[in-house]
């Protein structure tokens, strides 16, 4: 039995049952930092090679993991990936920048506003414009609520995969209000497309701002019964705690981005060393925790989630007013009410629908602290209405390659643990 130690800063160590050391055979294996082949008999069998998935109710979708184990220690992990290829970064070389906006959405579908607002973003930077104040406010606020979104999937899914079935209730519960909210501004619940080059695709209507706070009054009590749930959990803890463990250096060298990263004690957040939208006007934290483990990470985004309620109070309380959208007919749709009036804003509307908006030609790249980690967006454009080229960073693509490093010499079991920690989701490895 798992003995915790406490403090005033809470949990410093666990002492007792700590995970036993790898077998003699995967201490060989981990070691020559390789595959070691053995031959498959049934009387020479030590390291047997499984798969798991690409149908398994814990990989977040269809991820084929070939295992090869000591007995239950994993000697080796290897992520095959694939199954969910839809070829978006091609796809975005026959649509318009206006037409590629529905399938940002389909990357990361658990928080597509954030994706719509990095696409978005980095095809304004380059035609060189900057959108209204309130329309960074509202992309602002818009983000924080598809972070919080994320991170209650997360929260969700991972503790029933640990089999706390809880958990699970209360995450999917309070992600009803956030979903009425997107239907609200965007009359879709789940693949929004509510982002614009140049604004957005309406204002906020009347009383969402008010339903907006009326969330933000409730969460926090939310998530201390989170923390109630799991957080001195000993089961949980037993489950989490030193498992998969990764240093600074080896996250860094993996190209980790996000909540994952900053459980290894990196101070590394886009908001903060590289700010966007209004980030550098507001007054939050960031989430670090030092020990790189499962239950790291899960602390991470539990605080995460109560510091974006905190930024969306500040944007709540300093909404301004004013045009969402920019004055430019050759970028963002004229206003509705004016088609009936004015010839030059039907000419606009027809152009920018049958052609697209005119970019300069040249090359960009923006990224964004997405919810779980840094996405980019890498644009050639050769100065007509479709991309030359896009490519994209997608956070959980580059998590997914340290899988192997934080499973070796674990248990089999572990595993699960490991990929719910990293709160992948395989349309965003894929796309």
């Amino acid at each position: 039995m798992a003995v915790l130690e406490q403090d005033e800063k809470g949990i410093s160590e666990v002492s007792g049952q700590l995970p036993a050391e790898p077998a003699p055979a995967a201490e060989a294996a981990l070691a020559a930092g390789g595959f070691t082949t053995v031959e498959r008999t049934y009387d020479n069998l030590e390291v047997l090679q499984i798969n798991m998935g690409p149908q398994h109710p814990s990989t977040h979708g269809v991820l084929r993991l070939v295992v090869d184990l000591d007995g239950e220690r994993v000697v080796r992990l290897r992520p095959v990936i694939g199954y969910l290829h839809s070829g978006k970064e091609k796809i975005a070389e026959i649509k318009t920048y206006h037409q590629f906006i529905p399938y940002t959405d389909r990357m990361d579908y658990l928080s597509p506003m954030a994706y719509n607002t990095g696409y978005v973003m980095t095809v304004e930077k380059l035609l060189g414009i900057e959108v209204t104040e309130r329309c960074a406010f509202l992309r602002t606020i818009l983000c924080e609520m598809a972070r919080i979104s994320s991170h209650l999937v997360f929260f969700a899914t991972h503790a029933l995969e640990l089999g706390a079935t809880s958990p699970f209730m209360y995450g999917f519960r309070d992600r009803e209000p956030l979903y009425d909210l997107f239907e609200q501004i965007s009359g879709a619940r789940f693949t929004v497309s509510y982002m614009r080059v140049g604004g957005v695709w309406r204002d906020v209507p009347d009383g969402w701002l008010d339903g907006v706070r009326r969330f933000c009054d409730y969460f926090p009590r939310a998530v201390d019964d989170y923390e109630a749930l799991l957080t001195r959990n000993e089961v949980f803890l037993q489950r989490t705690w030193g498992v998969g463990k990764i240093s600074a250096a080896d996250a860094i060298a993996m190209g980790m981005s996000g909540p994952s990263l900053r459980a290894s004690g990196v101070r590394w957040d886009i908001r903060k060393s590289h700010p966007y939208l209004i980030y550098n006007q507001l007054d939050w934290s960031m989430a670090v925790e030092e020990a790189g483990d499962c239950y790291a990470r899960y602390l991470v985004r539990i605080r995460e989630m109560r510091e974006s309620v905190k930024i969306i109070r500040q944007c709540l309380d300093r909404f301004p007013s004013g045009p969402v959208n920019i004055d430019n007919p050759k970028v963002i749709l004229p206003p509705r009410k004016e088609l009936h009036s004015s010839m030059e804003a039907l000419i606009h509307h027809f152009l920018l629908v049958s052609e697209g908006l005119w970019p300069p030609a040249g090359e960009v790249y923006h990224a964004i602290e997405a919810s779980k980690g840094e996405l980019g967006f890498y644009l050639v454009s050769d100065g007509t209405p479709k991309a030359y080229r896009l490519a994209i960073r997608t956070p959980s693509f580059a998590n997914l390659q340290a899988l192997d490093r934080m499973c070796r010499g674990g248990l089999l079991a572990d595993v699960v643990a490991i990929i719910g920690s990293l709160d992948l989701v395989l349309g965003d490895v894929d796309r």
